[in-house]
C-alpha cells in the first residue's frame, strides 16, 4: 500500500471514532449508514458508497468584497483560490441512467492560501431528503431490494413516506422539476445553513448556491425517456471547448426564525441576497489532470469564518463519508 491511501484511512478512521458524541439516542451509527445505502445496489469495490457515479474536474473560485465584509475567511480574500470538483448522481449506484430523475451532486475542495481547505458538498435540489439520521436511514434501509423481486417493496416504500412528513419536500420538488441536460446548466445548493463570521466576530446565518451562468435548464420527458444511459460527462466535456464554466456563488442572509438544523425546511424567497463569487471550471473528465476519487469531500472541513450550523445531518455527514472513504480505499490496496 503506498502512504497517500494509508495516511487518509488513518484520518478517516479518526473521524469516524470522534463524532459518536454528536448522535442522538436512536441513530444507527456511521458504518450501519453506510451498509444500509450499499445494500440497495451491492457493493461496488472502491467506489463511493453514495455518488457512486461521478467523475472530476479542475478549476478556481474568486470570492467578492461583498462577502469579505460578512465572512473573515480567506475563501473571500479576492485571490483566484484553486478547486477539485466532483460532479455526481444521487445514488449508490455507478451505472445510474444519467437522466435518472435523482439530484445531481458538486462537491469542492477549494485550495486556500497556506494550503488550507475549504470543502463544499452540494446537491443541485434546495431541500434534503431527511431532516433526521434515523429518517435517512429508515429511508435506504426500505429502498433495499426485496431478494424475492428484486426491486423495494412497494408497502414499505408507502409506510415510509407516510410516518416521514419530512421525506416530503424533496418528493414534491423532484415531481415538478426534471434533472438537467448538463452538470453546467444547473444550480447547486448548500441545503444546510451555515454561520459566517466577519471580523468583528459577528456571526451572520446563511445558505448559498452557485448559479450558472449558461442557464438553468431542464430536460423534457420525451428527453428523459430517449436519452442515453452516459452523456453528462461527454457533454461537459464538449461545452468546455468553447471556454471555462461559470457560476455565481449567491449568499442568502437568514433572519430570526429561519430554521438553521432542518435541511428539508427552505428560507423564505425575500431574504436578503449577495453575490459572493464566481466559481470557474476550466476542465473536466477524462482531459481533467489529476483524480478525486480518493479525496473526501467533507461539508465541515471550513476555513476560520465559516461554521457549522446545528444540523444533525450536517454533523453526521462527516463520520459516515469517512467510513465509506475507509472502505473504497481499503478495497483498493488489496
Amino acid at each position: 500500500m503506498n502512504p497517500l491511501p494509508l495516511r487518509l484511512i488513518c484520518a478517516a478512521a479518526l473521524l469516524g471514532a470522534a463524532a459518536p458524541s454528536a448522535f442522538a439516542a436512536d441513530d444507527p451509527s456511521p458504518d450501519e449508514m453506510v451498509d444500509a445505502i450499499q445494500n440497495i445496489t451491492g457493493v461496488h469495490k472502491g467506489l463511493r458508497r453514495n455518488h457512486g457515479k461521478g467523475f472530476c474536474g479542475e478549476g478556481a473560485f474568486k470570492g467578492s468584497p461583498e462577502a469579505a465584509a460578512l465572512s473573515s475567511s480567506p475563501l473571500f480574500s479576492g485571490a483566484s483560490d484553486p478547486v477539485l470538483f466532483r460532479f455526481s448522481i444521487a445514488g449508490p449506484n455507478p451505472a445510474a441512467s444519467d437522466a435518472a430523475p435523482s439530484p445531481r451532486g458538486l462537491a469542492l475542495q477549494i485550495t486556500l492560501p497556506g494550503g488550507a481547505l475549504q470543502d463544499m458538498v452540494m446537491l443541485n435540489v434546495p431541500v434534503f431528503a431527511a431532516a433526521t439520521v434515523r429518517s435517512f436511514f429508515e429511508r435506504q434501509v426500505v429502498s433495499a431490494p426485496d431478494p424475492a423481486t428484486g426491486k423495494p417493496d412497494p408497502d414499505k416504500l408507502k409506510a415510509y413516506f407516510a410516518d416521514h412528513p419530512d421525506a416530503q419536500p424533496l418528493t414534491n420538488w423532484l415531481k415538478s422539476h426534471n434533472p438537467p441536460p448538463s452538470y453546467a446548466e444547473t444550480p447547486y445548493f448548500s441545503i444546510h445553513a451555515f454561520n459566517f463570521v466577519d471580523a468583528s466576530k459577528q456571526g451572520h446565518w446563511v445558505k448559498w448556491r452557485f448559479e450558472p451562468r449558461d442557464g438553468a435548464k431542464a430536460l423534457t420527458a420525451d428527453e428523459m425517456k430517449a436519452a442515453p444511459p452516459d452523456f453528462l460527462e461527454a457533454k461537459l466535456t464538449e461545452r468546455l471547448k468553447s471556454g471555462p464554466v461559470e457560476w455565481d456563488m449567491i449568499v442568502t442572509l437568514g433572519e430570526a426564525g429561519d430554521p438553521t438544523d432542518n435541511p428539508t425546511l427552505l428560507w423564505p424567497a425575500e431574504r436578503r441576497e449577495i453575490k459572493a463569487g464566481v466559481l470557474t471550471l476550466a476542465k473536466a473528465g477524462a482531459g481533467s489532470a489529476g483524480t478525486c476519487e480518493d479525496v473526501m469531500f467533507d461539508p465541515n472541513l471550513l476555513s476560520p469564518g465559516i461554521e457549522a450550523s446545528p444540523d444533525p445531518i450536517l454533523a453526521y455527514r462527516s463520520p459516515a463519508y469517512a467510513v465509506s472513504l475507509g472502505r473504497r480505499l481499503e478495497e483498493k490496496s488489496k
